[in-house]
């Protein structure tokens, strides 16, 4: 038997175990893309995580919700001619260049940030562009509010189920609108906020640029002052009243607020009309007496619809928690409620800033539910869902065939064509609703009117065309200003009355739209028609 010395049976048998050991940089590198792979798996986890499923769900009902409606806020078509004369000259419009009834009238433009998303989306893509930037506004508003309402209550499935019901509510300001970059402004408050609360500390600084921005992008930047001073108070004093308590804030805690909330007021004068912005948006409520009586959107909050039956469930739910549940009430959380309220009943298109206010109190009191567990979420099934969402945003989205054919319905498109191929210039008395659409499609067109409610309140132009179209003086209003052209809506009552008017006859008629000419009156030049422009704006003054 051959026999090996111990020394060489141990080198013989260390031999293997040494040269499959790895050396010091390999296994360094191993234990590298160990790491990678687990920080990997984890942000699959992450991003294919039932909170996400719930996110995208929420993003799934805001599309269904906000795909329809056309091109259906008339403000849009004036939005857009004021971008392009921002691009073309380079400069903002500070009188009215569109109206021949308030041509020349001291006018100020809060939004025209928010007009330059839009236009330049229209100039790429046409109206599937606003359509494109309308859902993706609504989109990030909605998305945010679910943050919110997740930081606030720190229940995911109850944060959706509020933010849920807040699109139910928000549906009212769907549509290519500058005001959803006003609420994009109010949620980044209210997150900033919210963390303050929560940490007593937080980026505070950043608020007076978020000002700045809100003020030069919609007017209800005076919204964001007043939540920001009802956080500030419900801080100011501590106590316990019933269910309801208040914490104070801490003298630095104060103090840093006082700062930034200074800050935000020195910031809304940044902008290209300095005070006379601020002086505007703050005396706008108080000079749109006829347009919040008239306006739609202005109104109070109609019981019998079923937008007021979703507004009463929400004051029922709210109600019953307040007396049926444990929570105890913050006085901050009171205050803003008591203002959402106040805020949503009173002109239903604060509907959309009252749901924003409510949903972080909604979550909490949803605090019954079960909440998220990590352990058992399946990332496969998430991801399959998340795909169904995805692939519905592609497939759904409308198509340029189908925006057309809303426009076709909600504005005077064969009308127009017929002004432009006649080359029709003479003063028009339009319909409200489709002045802009008017200045934006048909350049040569004088209108009588459009959506900008407050410069034609201001002159006196919005009681007379109210006095026309409710009947109460139409023949008088349009001799007055020396009407040649009248393109209403056929559902007007006033269309009934010009049919049987001798004076008048039909040079175009649509399911949507008729277009009368006065007989009477020959047909003018230029020279004509900027005289009798310039009278109805004399009559205007006086």
């Amino acid at each position: 038997m051959l026999t090996t010395p111990r020394s060489e049976a141990n080198t013989l048998q260390d031999a293997p175990s040494s040269a499959a050991e790895p050396l010091p940089d390999k296994r360094e590198a191993t234990v590298d893309r160990l790491a990678l792979r687990q920080r990997l798996a984890r942000s699959i986890r992450t991003v294919f995580s039932f909170p996400s499923v719930l996110a995208a769900l929420v993003a799934l009902m805001v599309f269904l919700m906000a795909r329809g409606g056309g091109v259906n806020d008339p403000d849009i078509w004036w939005h857009l001619r004021n971008a392009q004369y921002l691009f073309h000259y380079l400069q903002f419009p500070r009188v009215d260049m569109y109206s021949f009834t308030v041509n020349g009238h001291p006018w100020v433009n809060p939004e025209w940030l928010a007009e330059i998303p839009f236009y330049l989306a229209w100039r790429a893509w046409g109206l599937l562009g606003i359509k494109l930037v309308t859902v993706l506004a609504a989109e990030g508003v909605l998305l945010a509010l679910f943050y919110l309402c997740t930081i606030s209550s720190g229940n995911v499935k109850a944060s959706a189920l509020a933010t849920g019901f807040a699109v139910l509510l928000a549906v009212v300001n769907f549509g290519p609108r500058t005001i959803l970059f006003g609420y994009a402004c109010l949620l980044a408050l209210l997150i900033i906020l919210e963390r303050y609360r929560q940490r007593g500390h937080g980026p505070l600084w950043l608020l007076p640029p978020l000002f700045c921005l809100w003020a030069n992008t919609h007017g209800s930047w005076e919204i964001g002052l007043i939540v920001f001073g009802i956080v500030i108070v419900g801080g100011l004093i501590e106590g316990r009243w019933g269910r309801v308590e208040a914490v104070r804030w801490s003298a630095k805690q104060l103090r840093n607020l006082f700062l930034a909330f200074g800050g935000s007021v020195a910031a809304v004068f940044a902008n290209p009309y300095g005070a006379g912005l601020v002086l505007w948006s703050v005396e706008y409520p108080f000079r749109m007496k006829l347009g919040v009586a008239h306006v739609q959107e202005y109104l109070s909050v109609d019981f019998h619809s079923a937008r007021g039956k979703l507004v009463l469930i929400l004051l029922i739910g709210l109600l019953a928690a307040a007396l049926l549940s444990n929570y105890r009430w913050k006085l901050t959380d009171l205050l803003l409620t008591a203002f959402a309220l106040y805020s949503g009943l009173t002109y239903e298109r604060f509907l959309f800033l009252a749901a924003i206010l409510l949903s972080p109190l909604i979550a909490k009191f949803l605090d019954f539910l079960p909440p998220y567990q990590p352990h058992i979420d399946k990332p496969v099934l998430n991801g399959i869902i998340m795909a169904g969402v995805l692939a519905t945003f592609f497939l759904w989205f409308p198509s340029s065939g189908r925006m057309n054919k809303l426009l076709a319905k909600q504005y005077p498109v064969g009308a127009v064509s017929y002004l432009k191929t006649h080359e029709i210039t003479g003063l028009i008395f339009n319909d409200y609703l489709w002045g802009g659409y008017l200045e934006w499609n048909d350049r040569q067109a004088r209108t009588f009117i459009d959506s900008r409610v407050d410069v034609f309140e201001d002159a006196g132009v919005l009681k007379d065309y109210l006095d026309a179209i409710g009947m109460t003086d139409p023949i008088e209003v349009l001799d007055k200003y020396h009407i040649r052209y009248v393109l209403l809506s056929v559902q007007q009552p006033i269309v009934y009355l010009l049919k049987r008017e001798s004076d008048w006859k039909v040079l175009y008629q649509s399911k949507t739209a008729v277009l009368f000419e006065r007989s009477s009156i020959a047909r003018a030049g230029n020279a004509g028609d900027m005289g009798r422009a310039a009278s109805a704006r004399e009559v205007t003054a006086n």
